[in-house]
């Protein structure tokens, strides 16, 4: 038995091709599961079972169009809604794939149906275990009622054991979850691969003896996921198409302007350093760099499907369009242009200030009392802030947008991803900005107070 890690690292997440030689199961699979056929290909391997161990909340299957186009028996725990042929799986079910044997194991906690698989083959045992046990921690319990947090939660400590009894401490371990997924309940660990046995050591829902301590603890490590979840099972229910990956006609330049003064959404792909020195007015940043952050922060940011145009050049567009179409984002427009001003011919171009922690420790030094506004999450604002700061998380800027005061903001993040987003929106909403570009950590170091505390309610204008 072999087994190849398909890595999602934008979402933080994984699926498996599982094989034998000749026959494969593929666990998991995103929407964009072309890399897993060509890698069936190039094992020379026939993908005749799909598995999915839950009702995806972060991302969009890909699991009932690639078994369909295999002729592959599409295995599901949760079938009540799903609009595609599947066959059900329940806890117990022992199924053949070619030398292998997959056994399914109920898991609920990360969903209340949720399966894990425990595939034997040539004297080898495997365990994919979705959002149940993690490398270091379990799947959050939060994301399919908030009533059911706490039952949910219970079940998962349960779950994550009795998973753990039931094989081998030699097993390896295969969980979907825990790559920098916000899927993730806590401390998953960056771990490029373990075993069940290292799990009994590390695993705080396995090393944790109290499950009403594990339940507290757990709980109280939930924080803020994005919002585009609320879309991804209604999605999944109803099977997401295959995505159409090719970069589409570039619009005209008056088409662009036309979009720029209806108010729609057009997206500046370039680096966040060069979208503040110049711009298309009313546009809004966000990098693509190497994409680790790109379909997160977006699809948290902006309104889901709201009409969208990407501008950049052809690699970042080629690449946004893959990483969107995971979260259901499809039917983009794309205007070709790097830098985007080449693409101008009389639409207004702006800019605005992108410095570093010492220009905002100059401002503190000559008393001149700057308006600073952190739009991280409220875990980082608690744990650490500028003194005096307007705390408005990015993800909450665009609802908010009425609570921040209109006078010259000093904006800043963690890195300088998110405040770039966040100094675009509110350029475009016509505030004054200055965008911080640079790490949290160091803003003490450039002499910028700082201090500890609650969140700082955003003043009135």
């Amino acid at each position: 038995m072999d087994v190849d890690v398909i890595r999602t690292e934008q979402l933080g997440d994984r699926s498996y091709l599982v094989h034998d030689g000749s026959q494969a199961l593929v666990v998991d699979p995103q929407r964009d599961f072309d890399s897993i056929e060509e890698l069936a290909r190039a094992r020379g391997v026939q993908i005749t079972h799909v598995a999915e161990t839950h009702l995806h909340n972060d991302y969009a299957t890909g699991g009932p169009q690639l078994a369909l186009r295999h002729s592959a028996t599409y295995l599901v725990g949760e079938t009540e809604g799903l609009e595609y042929d599947h066959q059900r799986i329940l806890p117990g079910d022992r199924i053949d794939i070619g030398r292998m044997t997959l056994t399914a194991v109920a898991t609920p906690g990360h969903t209340e149906h949720h399966l894990s698989y425990v595939v034997d083959g040539d004297g080898e045992q495997a365990v994919f275990s979705g959002g149940s046990l993690l490398y270091g921690s379990v799947g959050r319990t939060d994301l399919v009622d908030p009533q059911k947090t706490t039952a949910l939660t219970r079940a998962q400590f349960r779950s994550a054991r009795r998973l753990a009894e039931q094989v081998s401490d030699r097993a390896t371990l295969y969980p979907t979850h825990g790559f920098g997924s916000f899927c993730s309940s806590g401390p998953a660990t960056a771990a490029d691969s373990s075993t069940i046995g290292e799990q009994r050591e590390h695993n705080h829902a396995l090393t944790e003896t109290d499950e009403d301590r594990f339940v507290d603890q757990l709980i109280a490590n939930l924080t803020d996921y994005p919002s585009y979840y609320a879309h991804m099972g209604p999605l999944n229910r109803m099977g997401p198409s295959a995505p159409d990956l090719t970069v589409p006609e570039p619009l005209s330049t008056g088409e662009l302007r036309s979009r720029l003064d209806r108010g729609e959404w057009v997206v500046d792909l370039r680096n966040r350093v060069a979208f503040a020195t110049k711009h298309l007015e009313g546009t809004v940043s966000i990098e693509y760099g190497d994409g680790k952050q790109f379909t997160t922060f977006l699809g948290w940011t902006l309104p889901w499907l709201d009409p969208m145009t990407l501008v950049g050049s052809e690699d970042d567009i080629r690449a946004a369009i893959r990483d969107l179409s995971r979260i259901g984002i499809d039917r983009l427009d794309v205007a070709l242009g790097d830098p985007p001003q080449d693409l101008a011919d009389g639409i207004p171009t702006t800019s605005f200030p992108s410095v570093e922690w010492r220009d905002l420790a100059a401002e503190f030094s000559a008393g001149r009392a700057p308006t600073v506004l952190d739009v991280r999450r409220d875990e980082e604002f608690n744990a650490e802030h500028i003194e005096g700061a307007v705390h408005v998380p990015l993800h909450e800027l665009l609802p908010r947008m009425a609570d921040v005061p209109h006078r010259r903001l000093w904006v800043h993040c963690g890195s300088g991803y998110r405040s770039a987003i966040a100094a675009s929106l509110l350029e475009r909403a016509g505030h004054d900005v200055v965008h911080i570009n640079g790490l949290y950590p160091e803003a003490a170091g450039a002499g910028v107070p700082v201090t500890t505390g609650e969140r700082t309610p955003a003043p009135s204008s």
